[in-house]
């Protein structure tokens, strides 16, 4: 059975802005875009470095240390070094609170 874990009001993560969260042992990135909600590990896949401080394009983001791009949307690797996703989790907001599905 999948962990549901409110991480806060949707209204204190405006669009265009991201926030980390941890969750145990996981560092959650969780982006806005266009009121569309995002999560995914903060952590290359390449290189274990963190993709919170990447320049995000769309719904791409690109890791600050060596330009491995991934969609934020599904995990989805779309530029080398990297060649696995990064994992993406379920985030939904009810009742105007933002939850992540673990």
């Amino acid at each position: 059975m999948p962990e549901i874990v409110t991480i806060g009001s949707a209204a204190e993560l405006p669009p265009g802005e991201r926030a980390v969260i941890e969750i145990g042992s996981h560092a959650i990135v969780v982006f806005n875009v266009d009121n569309r909600y995002y999560a995914i590990e903060d952590l290359c896949t390449h290189d274990d470095g963190p993709l919170a401080d990447g320049e995000l394009d769309g719904l791409i983001i690109e890791c600050p240390r060596h330009g491995a791009q991934f969609d934020i949307s599904s995990g989805a690797v779309r530029r080398l070094p990297a060649v696995k996703p990064v994992p993406r989790y379920e985030i939904r907001v009810v009742d105007g609170q933002l939850q992540i599905v673990l």
